[in-house]
C-alpha cells in the first residue's frame, strides 16, 4: 500500500514538475509583456524533436526526407542541452517576428497574442512536414541514460530512472531560475521591467533586452521539457507539446499570473492531482486539471500565489 502511494506520488511530482517548466515559460514572457505566449507548446515539441534528432533518431517514413538524420548522435545530457538552446533561438524568433513589430507601433495585447498563437501553428506544422505525424521512440530507449538502471528501489517502491531524472533536471531548473530572479544583477532588472517597462527604461536598463532574454529562457525552459517528456513517454507526434502547453497556461492561471511561485506550487498540484485519479478512470485527467482550476478561480479569483490587482483611479 505505502509502496504505491510512494509510486502515485512520485508520478505526481515528476509530471507536476514538467508542467512547472511550461508555466514558468508563460510566466516568464506574461511578466515583461503582460501577454500570453502561445507558441510555448511548440516550442516544447520542438524541444522533443530536436532531442529526438541530436541522439542520433532519423525521419520516418512519412517525414519530407525519410531515413535521414544528423550526422552526430550524442548522449542525452548533451543532446538535451543543444536542444534547449536551438529552442531558444526559435523562441528568440518567435519574439522577433511575432511580438516585437506589434510592440514597437503600441498594439493592444490581444494581437499580440493571435500573432504567438500563429507563430505556435507555424512550427507545429513545420514540425508535421519535416517529421511526419508518426509517433518517434528515443534511439536506445531508457538505454540512453548510459550507466544507470532501468528501475531504482526508493522505499520498497520500483521507480524508472528517467522519472527521478525527469524530477532532479526539473527541480534543478526551477532552483536556479528562482536564485537567478531573486539574487542575480540580470535577474532584479528583468523583475524591474515586469513591475513596469517604461520606468526601468529611464533607469539605465535595457528593457528590449530584457525582454529578449526573457523569450530565450522560456525557450530553454520549453526544450529540456520537451525532450524530458520526450524520452520518457516517447514523442506521439508534433502536437505532444500542445497538450502540455495548455495544461502549463492552467497551471499559470491557477498559480497566479505573472508568479513565479505560483506556476510551482500549481504545477506540483496538477500533477498530483492527476496522479490520484483512478487508472480505470485515466480518461479524466485532463478535464479534471481544468475542474481544479475552475473550482480554485471561484475561491480565488487572482489564482492560489497571484496578487491582487489594485485599479489605478
Amino acid at each position: 500500500m505505502m509502496e504505491s502511494l510512494l509510486q502515485t506520488l512520485l508520478n505526481g511530482v515528476a509530471s507536476g514538475g514538467v508542467y512547472a517548466l511550461v508555466a514558468l515559460g508563460y510566466t516568464l514572457v506574461f511578466s515583461v509583456l503582460g501577454v500570453i505566449n502561445f507558441a510555448q507548446g511548440a516550442l516544447f515539441s520542438l524541444g522533443g524533436y530536436a532531442t529526438y534528432l541530436l541522439m542520433g533518431g532519423r525521419i520516418g517514413v512519412n517525414g519530407a526526407w525519410p531515413g535521414l538524420g544528423l550526422p552526430v548522435a550524442l548522449p542525452f545530457g548533451l543532446a538535451l542541452l543543444l536542444a534547449a538552446l536551438l529552442t531558444a533561438l526559435a523562441s528568440l524568433l518567435v519574439e522577433r517576428v511575432a511580438f516585437a513589430p506589434l510592440r514597437r507601433r503600441g498594439a493592444e495585447p490581444l494581437q499580440s497574442l493571435i500573432t504567438s498563437l500563429g507563430a505556435g501553428v507555424v512550427l507545429v506544422n513545420l514540425l508535421q512536414i519535416l517529421m511526419g505525424a508518426e509517433g518517434y521512440a528515443f534511439p536506445d530507449g531508457a538505454g540512453a541514460l548510459a550507466g544507470l538502471p532501468d528501475m531504482v528501489m526508493l522505499g520498497g517502491a520500483r521507480i524508472r530512472t528517467i522519472q527521478l531524472l525527469l524530477l532532479a533536471i526539473c527541480a534543478g531548473a526551477v532552483l536556479l531560475l528562482s536564485l537567478w530572479l531573486e539574487r542575480s544583477r540580470g535577474g532584479k532588472a528583468l523583475r524591474a521591467v515586469a513591475e513596469d517597462f517604461t520606468t526601468a527604461r529611464l533607469l539605465g536598463i535595457d528593457s528590449d533586452a530584457m525582454v529578449r532574454l526573457a523569450f530565450a529562457l522560456s525557450g530553454v525552459l520549453a526544450g529540456l521539457g520537451g525532450g524530458l517528456v520526450g524520452l520518457s513517454v516517447s514523442l506521439t507526434g508534433p502536437y505532444f507539446g500542445i497538450s502540455y502547453g495548455l495544461k502549463g497556461l492552467a497551471v499559470l492561471v491557477l498559480g497566479g499570473l505573472g508568479s513565479v511561485p505560483g506556476a510551482i506550487a500549481g504545477g506540483l498540484l496538477m500533477g498530483l492531482a492527476e496522479a490520484l485519479v483512478p487508472a480505470d478512470a485515466s480518461g479524466w485527467r485532463d478535464a479534471l486539471a481544468f475542474a481544479i482550476l475552475f473550482g480554485v478561480l471561484l475561491l480565488r479569483p487572482g489564482g492560489l500565489l497571484g496578487r491582487v490587482q489594485v485599479d489605478k483611479v
